[in-house]
């Protein structure tokens, strides 16, 4: 699960807008200075509206990503973070015979607490 919120400096949030089952997330780090690249593979809302995030408004705005490691034994440990996250190209769904949406996007990210 990947917790949303939207990234405010000043007054950071403290309640997350959005929540979402994912299958997969991949993070690599492409240089020293931090930035991050990410996709995110077949996932779905389960709070919130997605909508806002991979539509055009929602690229040009920067979000918060958090999760639990699921391979950390010690639960204080195990809280994951990207901050200065983007969605430059929105992202893409399918929909199944029940008309439900699976959602997959790339992301790029300024910082993140991976460890």
């Amino acid at each position: 699960m990947l917790t949303f919120y939207k990234e405010k400096i000043d007054k950071p949030e403290r309640e997350a807008f959005l929540v979402v089952k994912a299958r997969k997330l991949a993070i690599s780090r492409v240089d020293e200075n931090d930035m991050l690249l990410g996709n995110i593979k077949d996932f779905f809302p389960l709070m919130g509206d997605i909508d806002c995030v991979i539509s055009e408004k929602g690229m040009s705005d920067r979000y918060v990503l958090c999760w639990f490691d699921d391979k950390e034994d010690d639960f204080s440990k195990a809280w994951r973070r990207l901050t200065g996250v983007r969605f430059p190209s929105g992202g893409t769904f399918v929909t199944d015979k029940d008309k439900k949406r699976t959602y997959n996007a790339s992301f790029e990210a300024e910082k993140g607490k991976l460890k």
